[in-house]
């Protein structure tokens, strides 16, 4: 077997690679290498608390984060795909996180899934870095917010808490603002980031389908009511609240049904 024979050791050399473009090599390879039956289903790893993080970006905190502005100039577009991709950077190490923490507590068909999530996200990041550089800019030309990592941080000691916040708070609130998004930069003319935006959209539907099947199947193994679970651990573990509008029929789609997040305050 070639050196990187395990999930365990394949999912930290993604999480301790800096560079992006190496990032994205690491995270199709894993993905790859987890698809042809190469790499063991062996989680004896520790995961780090903090991944590998590039020179540039400067991280910030979201509160210093200078204001995008709503207008339509190239370099508030640029701004706003520079953010997107940031949030696709850290959606590469959050979904391989997910495997190497938590993966040993569930079926193989747990890491099959969020393989493929991981190999989407390192996608999404490389779409969006493409558009940058046809704009003449480029991923980490720009500040970004170092706060999305914090989700991880504190859902680190249970995967019924990752899952109910990644892709259950954070991903589903994509589905609720993306087709928005999509129809702005079709409005400026850019139907080539909106595409982008609709792949993207499309594939994050699965995403929330992922986290909210395995949520459920933790709630069956623990004896959990789901929707009354989700509740709680959102309360504890997610700060300002859910704010409607709701893409329900998106939400649907992914099994996020109303009873979820409807009513929780």
């Amino acid at each position: 077997m070639p050196e990187q024979s395990s999930v365990g050791k394949a999912v930290l050399r993604v999480l301790q690679t800096a560079n992006p473009v190496a990032k994205v090599m690491a995270a199709r390879h894993a993905a790859r290498q987890w698809r042809l039956g190469r790499l063991s289903h062996d989680f004896c790893k520790t995961m780090p608390d903090m991944p590998a993080r590039p020179d540039h970006p400067v991280l910030l905190r979201p509160r210093d984060m200078p204001r995008r502005g709503t207008g339509t100039s190239v370099p508030r577009r640029i701004a706003l795909i520079h953010a997107l991709a940031h949030i696709e950077f850290v959606a590469i190490d959050l979904a391989f996180d997910m495997i190497g923490r938590f993966g040993s507590q569930f079926p193989r068909e747990f890491t099959d899934d969020w393989m493929r999530v991981g190999a989407e996200e390192a996608m999404h990041f490389v779409l969006l870095d493409r558009r940058l550089r046809a704009m003449e800019s480029f991923y980490g030309a720009l500040p970004a917010h170092d706060g999305l990592w914090d989700s991880a941080i504190g859902t680190a000691h249970d995967a019924s808490a990752r899952l109910a916040i990644v892709p259950m708070v954070l991903e589903a609130r994509g589905l609720d603002v993306t087709l928005q998004t999509v129809e702005r930069f079709k409005r400026q003319g850019d139907d080539q980031t909106a595409r982008v935006l609709n792949r993207i959209y499309q594939d994050e539907i699965n995403h929330v389908h992922f986290g909210t099947k395995w949520f459920e199947h933790a709630c069956r193994e623990r004896n959990r009511q789901p929707h009354d679970h989700w509740k709680r651990l959102v309360k504890t573990h997610f700060t300002g609240g859910l704010k409607p509008p709701f893409n329900d029929s998106a939400r649907r789609t992914a099994g996020l049904t109303r009873e979820y997040y409807y009513g929780i305050e």
